[in-house]
C-alpha cells in the first residue's frame, strides 16, 4: 500500500485494485484542477472510495462532487454533518455518524468520534487497520485557555481516545494532527494515542506550512515503538 500527502488533512492510500482519498481540501498543483489527484488518482483503474470527516473546508471541498462525471467508479463517504450543514444532498454520499459502519467488498468503515465536529475513521482495507483522525485531538492552548477549559479539552479527548482503544488495540497506520499552533501542549494529543495504542506508523497531519515544526514528535513517538513519517510536502509519498 502507498500513502501519499495531498495538502493539511488530505492523504490518498493507493492499493492494487482501488484508491482511498480522504479529507481532500485541494490539491498538489499550482492550480485548482492540476496535481497528483487530477492528473494521477482521478484516472487510475478501480474504485476511489473519498471520504470526508467533516464540513470544514479545510477537511471538505465539494468539488470532489464532480468528479463522478470524470471517472464512474467512485464512492463517497461522508460525515452526517455534511448533510445536515447542506453542503451536498442526501443522493451524493453515503453519511456516517459516531458508531455506524459502512462496508462493501474492498473496505470496511467504522465511524469514531471527535473533538471538533464530525468523525473520525478507522479503515480495514488490505489486512490492515488504518485510522485517520479527521479533527479529533487535544485541542487546548495551555497557554491561553483557563484551567477549566484544559480539564475539559482533556477529558473529551481522553474519553474519545478511550472508545476507539476499546475497539482495536493497535493500528498498522494512523494519520494524526500535530499542530503547532495549539503552542507549549502541540504533541500531546498524539503522545496520549501512541501511548494508548500500538501504532505501527504515524504520519502528522493539520501542520499547514510549518512541518520542521513537528520533527518534534519523532523521538517520542519511537521511544514507544512507531515509526514517525514526517510527509512534509504535497505529493510525497511512502510504502508502508
Amino acid at each position: 500500500m502507498r500513502l501519499t500527502y495531498i495538502y493539511h488533512s488530505g492523504f490518498a492510500i493507493e492499493t492494487e485494485g482501488y484508491t482511498i482519498l480522504i479529507d481532500y481540501f485541494k490539491d498538489t498543483g499550482k492550480t485548482p484542477d492540476t496535481g497528483f489527484v487530477h492528473d494521477e488518482l482521478l484516472r487510475r483503474a478501480g474504485t476511489l472510495y473519498i471520504l470526508s470527516s467533516h464540513f470544514h473546508p479545510d477537511h471538505f471541498n465539494p468539488d470532489v462532487l464532480k468528479w463522478k462525471e470524470i471517472k464512474s467508479d467512485i464512492k463517497y463517504i461522508f460525515s452526517k454533518d455534511i448533510l445536515k450543514r447542506h453542503r451536498a444532498t442526501a443522493e451524493d454520499a453515503v453519511y456516517l455518524k459516531k458508531g455506524d459502519v459502512f462496508e462493501d467488498e474492498n473496505i470496511r468503515i467504522r465511524a469514531f468520534g471527535s473533538t471538533d465536529v464530525g468523525i473520525s475513521f478507522l479503515i480495514e482495507a488490505e489486512g490492515k487497520l488504518l485510522f485517520h483522525a479527521g479533527d479529533l485531538n487535544n485541542w487546548h492552548w495551555k497557554d491561553e485557555s483557563t484551567p477549566q477549559e484544559v480539564a475539559k479539552a482533556e477529558g473529551d479527548y481522553l474519553r474519545e481516545l478511550d472508545i476507539l482503544a476499546q475497539a482495536t488495540g493497535h493500528l498498522h497506520l494512523a494519520m494524526f494532527p500535530v499542530d503547532p499552533r495549539i503552542g507549549t501542549d502541540f504533541m500531546r494529543g498524539a503522545e496520549q494515542f501512541v501511548d494508548r495504542i500500538k501504532t505501527d506508523v504515524l504520519v502528522p497531519m493539520h501542520f499547514w506550512e510549518h512541518p520542521a515544526e513537528v520533527v518534534a514528535f519523532g523521538p517520542y513517538a519511537e521511544s514507544k515503538g512507531c515509526r514517525y513519517i514526517l510527509l512534509s510536502y504535497p505529493g510525497e509519498s511512502t510504502d508502508f
